[in-house]
């Protein structure tokens, strides 16, 4: 009998890829997005998964509007904590495994290095505090909860969501014409979602349970990554180096949130592909997507 999951968030972008990478790995798969199951109701959620008893739960619906939390601090808390916790409840009551993705917010950026699992978390705003209280829930109700924390994920599915991702974003700004404005004093380590997706279910079919780090491997200012995508591409837009003083967001984020992905490789987990590597595959993907809409 084919293992079942259940993906919370399967229209999103990495959503999206989770769904196609466990149907190609032969799980029959629930999947549920946003206007068809709200994990903020607790009943909704407990019967959803008590009606279709999935072994593992994965949960990549988030509330990440990070500047906007700042003026709704609840609804951030509501989706990104507490909607975890009846996630956790559910897979107690049917005994399956939840997966949750968390976030490099979770650290101030202090250390000026790559983060591992046993760096202490210190968030700095009120998004990345209900993600970490999203982790607490999750490990306090359930002994085998499986918490992947990953940073500034991008992926094909971006091209359909209302939002994007920040490839989308500098494509968009090229085309405008205009100066780009990007800061170099903050660095993270972008994650291609298909990898994401593939490397989150190896951990699932090894059967890790705790938190693990999957960024994407490479430690980047974002506007090195601005950069990079632009060479790739062939575009040659005007492109200014900011920092964070000249460049104010309502909130306060991590200068250094790239992570280390060494105890995910020590179990055996594939390294990630190089930045450079995961963009071109974002390329062909997205102008396939493209030229069919």
């Amino acid at each position: 009998m084919a293992a079942k999951a259940a993906v919370f968030g399967s229209a999103g972008q990495l959503g999206v890829e989770l769904v196609r990478e466990l149907k190609e790995r032969g799980y029959t798969v629930t999947a549920w997005h946003r206007s068809q199951m709200d994990i903020t109701d607790a009943e909704r959620v407990e019967r959803g998964l008590a009606a279709e008893s999935p072994t593992v739960v994965i949960n990549a619906a988030a509330y990440n509007q990070v500047d906007v939390a700042e003026r709704e601090p609840q609804a951030a808390f509501l989706t990104n904590a507490l909607a975890v916790r009846n996630l956790a409840l559910a897979c107690r009551q049917i005994d399956a495994r939840l997966v949750h993705f968390s976030t490099d917010y979770v650290f101030d950026g202090q250390a000026g290095r790559e983060y591992t699992e046993a760096d202490p978390t210190h968030p700095l705003g009120a998004y990345a505090v209900s993600k970490l209280a999203g982790e607490l829930f999750a490990q306090a109700y359930l002994d085998n909860a499986l918490i992947v924390r990953t940073s500034g994920v991008f992926g094909p599915g971006g091209t359909q969501t209302a939002r994007g991702n920040f490839v989308e974003l500098m494509l968009r700004l090229a085309s405008s014409g205009q100066t780009i404005r990007v800061v170099e004093d903050h660095v993270a380590s972008p994650t291609y979602a298909p990898a994401l997706a593939a490397r989150t279910i190896d951990l699932i079919e090894k059967n890790a349970t705790g938190i693990f780090h999957l960024g994407g491997g490479t430690p980047i200012s974002w506007f090195e990554y601005a950069r990079t995508i632009f060479r790739i591409r062939g575009l040659n837009p005007p492109l200014e180096a900011t920092t964070e003083r000249e460049y104010r967001t309502a909130a306060k984020r991590p200068k250094y949130s790239a992570l280390s992905n060494s105890k995910a490789e020590g179990l055996g987990i594939k390294p990630m592909p190089p930045l450079a590597k995961a963009i071109e595959s974002y390329f062909l993907v997205r102008d396939r997507l493209v030229s069919r809409a």
